[in-house]
């Protein structure tokens, strides 16, 4: 699935580790991959902006922040996940399977983010980037003909770039719902201002909520 043959195969473990299983197992938090999620969405970002230097040596930082969204945006990486079969693999618990966790779009997104960090951290980031290039950034081509005007976090990125301000900042401020149906609560702030907040059943369903209600705030 991975094509790499992980040294350290705890690292793989916990990549595929959701949190709902940690009460029957004992283990405590560390041992979920909610931190190699964080990590795997940062290596995740940092390849992608890099391919996309390179591919559009011309374009503009919105043009390029734009693409990243679409290549990086939770459908397209839940499409990869679910290509994979990665909810067939994760270790979560029977409740949490029960009530559809295995294709839950959220949990097969943060678990794709967890196994980029887990072939980061035993592989180098050569074998990150092989990974990201083989699933991911093959879809590139199809998503440049797709159409971007819901993508509200591109065009409020455009907005504040276009009138010289800060780039958004999006802070998660709340959660609720049990593991299997958890909600989230962003806040997206540009100078400091919060400007909207939003709600959604992934971190990045809920920024892109945050993102259009700061749109309507800015544009009447």
């Amino acid at each position: 699935m991975l094509g790499h043959r992980f040294h350290d195969r705890r690292l793989l473990l916990r990549a595929l580790t959701h949190r709902s299983i940690l009460p029957e197992t004992g283990d405590d938090y560390a041992e979920s991959n909610e931190q190699l999620e964080f990590l795997g969405d940062a290596v995740l970002d940092m390849i992608v902006a890099e391919h996309l230097c390179r591919r559009f040596p011309r374009k503009q930082e919105g043009e390029l922040s734009k693409l990243k969204a679409m290549i990086v945006s939770g459908k397209a990486l839940q499409t990869v996940g679910r290509k994979l079969r990665i909810g067939d693999h994760i270790r979560m618990s029977e409740n949490e399977a029960r009530n559809g966790g295995r294709q839950r779009g959220s949990i097969i997104e943060d678990t794709l983010e967890a196994l980029v960090a887990a072939l980061y951290l035993d592989g180098g980031m050569n074998t990150a980037k092989r990974f990201i290039e083989n699933h991911i950034l093959t879809r590139l081509e199809r998503l440049l003909r797709e159409p971007v005007d819901h993508n509200y976090k591109s065009r409020l990125l455009e907005y504040s770039q276009a009138r010289g301000l800060s780039m958004p900042v999006y802070r998660v401020v709340g959660e609720s719902g049990p593991d299997h149906a958890k909600v989230f609560r962003v806040e997206v702030s540009i100078n400091g201002q919060v400007l909207g907040s939003g709600m959604g059943k992934s971190k990045k369903a809920a920024q892109q909520h945050a993102a259009q209600v700061a749109m309507q705030t800015l544009t009447g």
